[in-house]
């Protein structure tokens, strides 16, 4: 589940010279700087229900927030399934993404529920990711005390360099597709790069808006693609029987599967967005639980990307290529209009996924020193436009969607949405166990933390291996 259709926990208000600032909804919008180094007013109030002291300017009622996970779901990840699949062979992918997903879902269940531990023992209403990270640390044995301010930063860090790798994945993708098209009308082969380049402009002025209301429109017509084109997609998969022979493997290589765990981690993961839909819901307690809203979208999210990812790869086998699109006939006049459409979608999707990225740059690193600039808006756009520029420079320098989401699924997602939940979970109920208790909360979050480091660890490693094999060898 990769994040194209991120939702912001955000408003925007004109500070009265024309520049629109950003600040969090409701009574969240405690500042990183102090949120959580006032422990001389911690209580032990069990009385205290963060959920009731929210105050959200426009909130989501259960299905909007379902239909937004859903819709998160959509992007760019799904089609990389049967290539994911292709690394590790259809049994192990089938049980294997079965697997992943459930710990991905848990780590996220986790996840909210150290949050709502953190705001009751806070007494605030809400908490962002970073400052989640920082009261854990607080919250645990006093020789992580000292790690908590950094881990604002750590997180900062995995999430930026998330959100920018995302975007050089979709420019990669969307120069991918394009390609296919441009080769088959121009009857020759184009370099990819070129179509980066011509790229460029277009991505640079949709991203100079300020906004992000004024891509709603864009964005639900994107969404309209991106449906339309998987159910083409489904329809090039069924149109003839699916078989088993034809060099297809049960089992992939030992290898291959680090591949396989970084695509699914970043087809599955979502957890940039997780807080602030749980944030804006106007019953957030229906978020969790059995029939929750995470776990019912999950189960739909699952079984999509399972489905895609088996029967895509029973359809191409070892033919297929990173995205599925890029295996449709060249020459067919409905897969030309998958390739566009789908392509237009992530155009605007990009958009979305690279406000984050700036939102995160500006706030976090630019704005507290720029307060008595009088050319701030100038440094902003200045900003959006190297961010763009930057993951213009790494797609060309890797133009490989492949090794690229292999790459940043086992490098952030795998400390973002694993890692750092099994950890944070621990810290938070360190002092409200003991015994047995502790050694299973140990036992467990131990587990999942040493899952996600060996994701990041040979992940990365064998990726980086190929990629400087592939581009600089």
């Amino acid at each position: 589940m990769n994040n194209s259709g991120a939702v912001s926990n955000q408003a925007y208000v004109d500070d009265g010279e024309g520049y629109v600032t950003r600040i969090k909804i409701g009574k969240e919008a405690q500042s990183q700087d102090h949120c959580v180094e006032e422990t001389a007013a911690e209580t032990t109030d069990t009385d205290y229900n963060p959920y009731l002291h929210r105050n959200v300017q426009h909130p989501l009622t259960n299905n909007e927030t379902l239909v937004h996970l859903l819709k998160i779901a959509l992007g760019t990840g799904i089609f990389a399934m049967p290539n994911a699949f292709n690394h590790a062979g259809y049994l192990v992918g089938f049980i294997g993404t079965i697997i992943i997903g459930i710990i991905t879902n848990y780590c996220v269940h986790m996840l909210v529920n150290t949050h709502y531990l953190l705001c009751k023992k806070k007494k605030v209403p809400s908490l962002t990711y970073p400052l989640i990270a920082e009261a854990a640390f607080l919250s645990g044995p006093k020789c992580f005390h000292k790690y908590a301010a950094a881990m604002i930063q750590v997180v900062n860090v995995f999430t930026l360099v998330y959100e920018i790798g995302a975007c050089c994945i979709y420019v990669v993708f969307m120069a991918s597709n394009f390609k296919e098209l441009s080769d088959y009308f121009l009857d020759t082969e184009t370099d990819i790069r070129l179509i980066m380049l011509i790229m460029l402009l277009p991505l640079i002025l949709i991203n100079w808006i300020r906004n992000l209301k004024y891509l709603a429109p864009l964005s639900t017509i994107g969404t309209f693609f991106t449906v339309a084109s998987i159910s083409i997609v489904c329809y090039y998969i069924f149109r003839e029987p699916l078989t088993f022979d034809d060099g297809k493997q049960a089992v992939g290589s030992l290898r291959g599967f680090p591949f396989f765990f970084g695509n699914v981690l970043f087809a599955l993961e979502a957890i940039a967005v997780i807080m602030p839909l749980e944030n804006e819901m106007k019953t957030p307690k229906r978020f969790v639980g059995v029939t929750g809203i995470l776990n019912r979208s999950m189960c739909v999210v699952i079984a999509l990307y399972v489905g895609v990812g088996f029967c895509g790869y029973l359809k191409y086998g070892p033919e297929i290529k990173p995205s599925i699109t890029l295996n449709l006939p060249q020459q067919e006049i409905l897969a030309q209009a998958v390739k566009t459409m789908i392509s237009c979608g992530v155009f605007i999707s990009n958009a979305v996924v690279t406000q984050v990225a700036i939102d995160l740059a500006w706030t976090q690193y630019f704005v507290n020193r720029l307060t008595e600039n009088s050319n701030k808006l100038l440094w902003e756009y200045f900003l959006r436009t190297g961010i763009v520029c930057i993951t213009f420079l790494f797609a060309v320098a890797i133009p490989n969607l492949d090794l690229f989401i292999s790459l940043l699924g086992a490098l952030t997602l795998s400390m973002l949405g694993l890692t750092m939940p099994a950890i944070f979970d621990c810290l938070t109920q360190w002092h409200h166990t003991s015994g047995l208790a502790r050694f299973i909360l140990i036992l467990k979050n131990a587990t999942i933390a040493i899952i996600g480091l060996a994701g990041l660890i040979i992940g990365t490693s064998i990726s980086m291996q190929d990629i400087i094999k592939t581009y600089f060898e």
